[in-house]
């Protein structure tokens, strides 16, 4: 009995593997449990065996109908689920991420120098003294180092061609620093390229200050340079005007002020209004509300890029003749740039990775 037992089992389980509808349920219920059922049957026989085994085969019995059961209910679950699967549906959306804003209006920025002609050319976050400063007419002992809150490294090494072209014969160590601009590629790429060119260096920079809604330790900053014959202020305001109508709107207003660094000669700073350059859509989630939500006058322009023509020293050390070459220079603050397109109050909230933030662009 037994044995006829876990044959019933077996054939049941094959039978049920292979189930798949709801006819096919009910046959193997009616063939396993119904009233002329394999089960049945047993329990029909149970009675003509002898009375020590009866009460083992009819345990085993009632346990297998249990199982049996069980299995039946669960199957009929799963191809009931199956069922109400429609293929002919469209797949569910898989949420994708995208594109950071500040990386989104950095391509959009090189896309536009690209179209004008400039190369890019990128240059370390880690740099020297010498180049950080030293060759942008800086020296340890001018006082325009403090407009630079630097990140000095701890460490230095020993660089013999800034050596050689300091002059100075004594082995000095070169400090180290985090790049507080962009503007450190001028020396570099000078050295190694002869004008007429036109380049642009996009990269991250830090400076040691204080964060509030329009600074904080860390931004992306663009570079450009441009050097040939017969460059003016002229060409550089032509080249930005037509940035900024690109980045923005035709409608685009902007302001250009004295301004002082000392790798540049004469010097000026370039204001963007943010009246009537933003998207003012863009919502800040508890900062300082809408950028658009200016109080004064002067509370439109935001500052972007300090800018001028390249300083005769700077040109001396690349080796190269101020009589015969002219050039400007200029640096544009990326996140500003972004705050300014996007209506966006406060620099900070580039950097929190709040998806509620980013989700909007």
């Amino acid at each position: 009995m037994n044995r006829a037992l876990e044959k019933i089992k077996k054939n049941f389980d094959n039978r049920i593997r292979t189930a798949a509808t709801e006819d096919e349920l009910e046959s193997i219920k009616q063939e396993f449990l119904g009233s002329q059922g394999a089960l049945k049957r047993i329990l029909d026989l149970i009675k003509t065996l002898p009375q020590s085994k009866r009460h083992s085969v009819k345990d085993k019995a009632d346990n297998l109908e249990k199982y049996f059961q069980q299995v039946l209910v669960k199957k009929a679950k799963n191809s009931e689920s199956s069922s109400r699967l429609d293929i002919s549906l469209p797949g569910k959306k898989i949420s994708q991420g995208h594109i950071h804003p500040l990386t989104q209006a950095l391509l959009n920025i090189e896309r536009v120098f690209e179209s004008m002609g400039f190369s890019i050319f990128l240059a370390p976050e880690l740099e020297t003294e010498f180049y950080n400063f030293d060759a942008l007419n800086i020296p340890e002992d001018h006082p325009a180092r403090d407009l630079w809150d630097t990140f000095w490294l701890k460490g230095s090494f020993v660089l013999e061609d800034v050596l050689e072209k300091t002059g100075d014969k004594e082995e000095k160590p070169e400090r180290l620093l985090l790049r507080t601009h962009t503007t450190a590629m001028q020396l570099r790429y000078m050295e190694k390229h002869n004008p007429p060119f036109r380049i642009i260096t996009p990269g991250r920079c830090f400076r040691y200050e204080a964060s509030d809604s329009s600074h904080d330790i860390q931004f992306y900053q663009i570079d450009g340079l441009i050097v040939d014959q017969n460059i003016s202020i002229a060409n550089f305001k032509a080249i930005i005007t037509e940035l900024f109508k690109r980045l923005f709107s035709s409608s685009i207003r902007i302001r250009i002020r004295p301004g002082y660094f000392p790798f540049v000669e004469p010097g000026f700073e370039i204001d963007i209004s943010r009246y009537n350059a933003g998207d003012k859509s863009r919502k800040s989630y508890g900062r300082r509300g809408d950028a658009h939500n200016i109080e004064s006058e002067e509370d439109k322009w935001l500052e972007i890029m300090g800018a001028g023509m390249v300083h005769p020293e700077v040109f001396k050390k690349a080796g190269y003749n101020p009589v015969n070459w002219q050039g400007f220079a200029f640096g544009m603050g990326v996140d500003r740039i972004a705050m300014i397109k996007y209506g966006i109050s406060d620099i900070r909230l580039f950097y929190q990775n709040d998806l509620r933030f980013l989700k909007q662009f």
